[in-house]
């Protein structure tokens, strides 16, 4: 196998560009992904203080390097959500990564910070994980943000998990998250603007720059993700893929040129007026904002071990038979992070 640009041996195959890369031409070939995806959609510029989410996974690290690469400005912020083992090792390959090339990690301890870690919410509310999760989240990037300066939130969303989360709202008709389905959400209200530089490479392609460019990222499935639909939809739209590649982005940008503007108009008119939480000040529909509620609503109970919402977790994934994919997972767990989530 020949890389299409020099004739050297490949190491990567790319079905969906009809093309081989060597090592040197498939991480420039990523770079220059990263880079159409920032100028294209007017994402942030050189300038411009970047705050990338990073969960130890092979997503967000490979964002925050090749945001590193390209020149701009990027600090991570990792947010400990005490779940186990998962948490830990998370935990500690983020801070591996910072530490090996000399870059600003943000760290937030939610237990220790807001009194209640994901296991407890999760127990407490009687909700699944992924719910708790995201909101907290939601919040503390946005809030991480606010404090810190920061003209951005970059998220390591891919063209798998955008594809995913577009067919299941798609599947639903959730006419307002496809208002919102987009690389960009401008900064509104009080909320910073977000962004997913990663849109135009696919989870395979993310994982092999991260092998190539030797960064270790952690591969197990969060014990918390059990039954998430995100891992359906990726498995049919990865035998789609199989049997014609290309179908994901095309199903994921035809979307955004021809049919996503039929949809924002809808989402601007389905918003309430937003208003300082009294608690926090988070912009907030009501008088004190979600995650203030949470937090009112779990601080001070009695820890939940993961391992006692992992073990019911998994005898829900062996009944209705989901995935048990790793980086899927993880994936979802990002998607939820910045908001866009099909709803359950």
């Amino acid at each position: 196998m020949k890389c299409t640009v020099c004739r050297g041996e490949a190491v990567i195959d790319l079905r969906r560009h009809n093309a081989n890369f060597c090592r040197e031409h498939f991480l420039r070939f990523c770079r220059d992904q990263v880079a159409k995806a920032i100028a294209e959609h007017r994402m942030f510029g050189p300038d411009d203080r970047v705050l990338v989410a990073v969960s130890g996974g092979k997503d967000s690290l490979a964002l925050w390097d090749l945001l590193v690469e390209l020149g701009y400005r990027a600090e991570g912020l990792y947010i400990d959500l005490g779940i186990g083992s998962y948490s830990e090792a998370s935990t500690a390959t983020s801070v591996a990564f910072a530490e090996s090339r000399g870059l600003t990690l943000h760290r937030v301890d939610l237990r220790e910070e807001h009194g209640y870690d994901i296991p407890t919410a999760a127990a407490v509310t009687r909700r699944v994980p992924c719910s708790s999760c995201g909101l907290s989240k939601r919040h503390l990037f946005d809030e991480v943000a606010r404090t810190g300066g920061f003209d951005v939130v970059a998220t390591g969303h891919n063209l798998d998990d955008e594809a995913a989360v577009l067919l299941g709202n798609v599947l639903h008709w959730q006419t307002e998250y496809l208002g919102r389905q987009a690389p960009v959400l401008e900064e509104r209200d009080g909320f910073p603007k977000k962004v997913k530089p990663l849109v135009r490479l696919s989870e395979r392609e993310t994982a092999a720059y991260c092998v190539l460019r030797g960064i270790d990222y952690i591969v197990e499935e969060c014990p918390m993700a059990a039954g998430n639909r995100h891992l359906r939809y990726k498995e049919a739209l990865n035998a789609l893929e199989a049997a014609s590649p290309g179908t994901k982005h095309a199903f994921y940008f035809e979307f955004l040129d021809k049919a996503a503007d039929r949809f924002r108009p809808e989402a601007r008119a389905s918003q309430e007026e937003l208003r300082p939480c009294t608690s926090c000040g988070a912009p907030t529909t009501a008088e004190v904002c979600a995650f203030c509620r949470l937090v009112e609503r779990v601080r001070g109970a009695e820890p939940v071990p993961v391992e006692v919402l992992g073990s019911k977790g998994r005898r829900r994934r062996r009944r209705n038979g989901a995935a048990r994919d790793g980086a899927a997972a993880e994936a979802g767990a990002t998607a939820a992070a910045a908001g866009e989530r099909v709803r359950p």
